[in-house]
């Protein structure tokens, strides 16, 4: 998350406080989870938020600090940069040089940090250090339950998972109420489990991680997936005909109305309405900011054009540039 600056506010109840100045962000993982009715994430989404949350350790952990408390509410999605992005260094030390005892959220707490947690509170010290490989343990959780879609804080904390947590990880991953478990996800399940070691030094760094195969398979977003993560680009569904595209004079007559109305909502940068496929008929129209996106999304959502009602969804800016326009997400 990117830091803007520093203030403090003389005028608190409690005295002077300290207060950090931060960048917007858009919906957590955590609210991703819930929308997700128990169903599980994309593969797409998991794929990218775990490149993203890997990026961002593998340079935190190069610099020598440790994030410390990982956990689905502290992952959001940054609509102007596209990617997920950590927030929440309250619990964050440097390696080797730990000054809080107590780290980590329960349900995402790695099995060195419970036992110092433990220890701490007896008023005994721990012999084993926690290291940065206690992020790696929350992420593998936080991944399983995107693609399981449910949460697993009783379960990582059940004598089962400490005698065979490897064997739960299998089971659920071959669940028949998994709705990705159609999808070869070994890659993931493999990536997972490589986090998950109860022997912090076998788990799997954040730079290895990267490596995974499960990074090469190209995933395309669901329909769903480009309704909660907002972006710079509008997408129309549902507005053009096949008569609409063939007919040149309409066509350029809609694109004229379609410009005129979203520009109500922020300045376009551009307008796309490809005549062929991929992206036969769907309207990409792309912003200046992601703001204005959001209010346009906001409004033309279920607006009657031409007789027809309107779906507007976000789209990946990065595909737009590219020319890379998915024909099906649904």
């Amino acid at each position: 998350v990117t830091l803007y600056g520093v203030f403090t506010n003389h005028y608190s109840a409690n005295g002077p406080s300290h207060c950090l100045l931060l960048e917007l962000l858009d919906i957590s993982v955590s609210e991703l989870l819930l929308h997700s009715s128990n169903q599980g994430c994309s593969m797409w989404m998991i794929q990218h938020c775990a490149r993203d949350v890997l990026e961002a350790l593998a340079f935190l952990h190069h610099k020598g600090y440790v994030h410390a408390d990982l956990k689905p509410r502290n992952i959001l999605w940054s609509a102007e940069e596209e990617c997920f992005k950590l927030i929440d260094f309250g619990l964050s030390f440097k390696e080797g040089n730990q000054d809080v005892k107590y780290i980590q959220t329960d349900g995402y707490r790695a099995p060195e940090a419970e036992l110092q947690n433990c220890l701490a509170q007896a008023g005994l010290q721990s012999e084993t250090e926690c290291t940065s490989a206690v992020d790696l343990w929350s992420l593998g959780i936080v991944l399983l339950e995107m693609f399981s879609g449910m949460k697993l804080k009783h379960t990582v904390q059940s004598q089962e998972w400490k005698t065979n947590s490897s064997a739960i990880i299998d089971r659920i991953f071959a669940s028949e109420g998994v709705v990705n478990s159609a999808i070869p996800a070994y890659h993931l399940r493999d990536l997972i489990k490589s986090m998950l070691h109860c022997d912090q030094g076998k788990r799997a760094s954040a730079e290895k991680a990267l490596c995974s195969p499960f990074f090469s398979i190209p995933f395309a977003p669901h329909i769903e997936d480009l309704v909660m993560l907002p972006t710079p680009v509008l997408r129309l569904l549902n507005v053009l005909s096949d008569a609409s595209l063939q007919c040149e004079e309409e066509y350029e007559d809609i694109l004229e109305d379609i410009r005129e109305e979203c520009q109500k909502y922020g300045p376009v940068v551009s307008l796309l309405i490809p005549k062929e496929n991929p992206g036969k008929g769907q309207v990409f129209v792309e912003y200046a900011n992601a703001a204005d996106s959001k209010a346009a999304q906001k409004m033309l959502t279920g607006k009657i054009f031409d007789g027809k009602f309107v779906v507007a969804t976000f789209y990946p800016l990065s595909a737009y540039k590219r020319g890379y326009l998915y024909q099906n997400l649904l």
